[in-house]
């Protein structure tokens, strides 16, 4: 398996994505678009699309971030989503995704910054890939916007405090607003990136402070992702 990851930010890791694809001695490239990375001109060699999150929006501009061509990275998602790779979107990617699906993003009703449970819906209960979450499942979160959805898309999830958590907008094709691939290092860059996370805990109901954040195990979120990319791609091999 060959496995591209967008990477947006430093701080905005692919973690146990990473973890993963290095256990299963799969084939790793990175468009590290903060190093000015080219995207690729060419997705022949791609099994596996992953856009990692950033603290960009899909409205960003190149003036507003020099390193971050929304649209090129859309139009990317859709080559792949036309020659049926697999595309795994995290948070910005999720909502990326839903726009190369010509569905614009949405704020989301609340700020989620720690580690809050999401529930599966029935049509994730449904879902092969994800049913192994469980009815309910803590995980992480660090984001204020969700993805779009299309007439095809099913919530596969949500939360208390964002009602798009989990999306399959195809069989190969999956957005995570919320974030499972979260170790000790990557949330160690998170917080260190995030200005005022502890007022910003006293302020909102669903952000936490570091401490809490930083306590969390993050091995049974990791292992239940591993799984969930063990089954995408045996489905895409099929």
């Amino acid at each position: 398996m060959n496995i591209h990851i967008i990477q947006h930010e430093t701080y905005e890791a692919p973690g146990a994505y990473l973890n993963w694809a290095t256990k299963r001695n799969y084939n790793v490239s990175f468009s590290k678009v903060y190093e000015n990375d080219k995207l690729p001109d060419n997705i022949d060699f791609i099994d596996l699309l992953i856009v990692m999150g950033g603290p960009q929006s899909p409205n960003t501009t190149l003036e507003e971030c020099p390193h971050f061509d929304a649209l090129a990275e859309i139009t990317l998602i859709q080559k792949c989503i036309t020659a049926k790779k697999a595309v795994v979107g995290v948070c910005l990617g999720s909502q990326l995704i839903g726009e190369a699906f010509g569905s614009k993003f949405n704020h989301s009703p609340e700020k989620e910054i720690g580690f809050f449970p999401i529930s599966l819906t029935e049509d994730g209960i449904k879902d092969e890939k994800v049913n192994h979450f469980g009815s309910v499942l803590n995980v992480g979160h660090w984001h204020n916007d969700m993805p779009g959805l299309t007439k095809e898309s099913k919530i596969l999830a949500v939360s208390e405090g964002c009602p798009v958590q989990i999306v399959s907008y195809s069989n190969l094709v999956y957005g995570f607003q919320c974030h499972m691939e979260l170790t000790t290092e990557v949330v160690s860059l998170l917080i260190e990136s995030e200005t005022d996370l502890l007022a910003k805990s006293k302020q909102y109901q669903f952000v936490q402070n570091p401490e809490t954040i930083l306590s969390y195990d993050f091995s049974e979120i990791n292992e239940k992702l591993f799984q969930f990319l063990d089954k995408l791609t045996e489905a895409y091999k099929r």
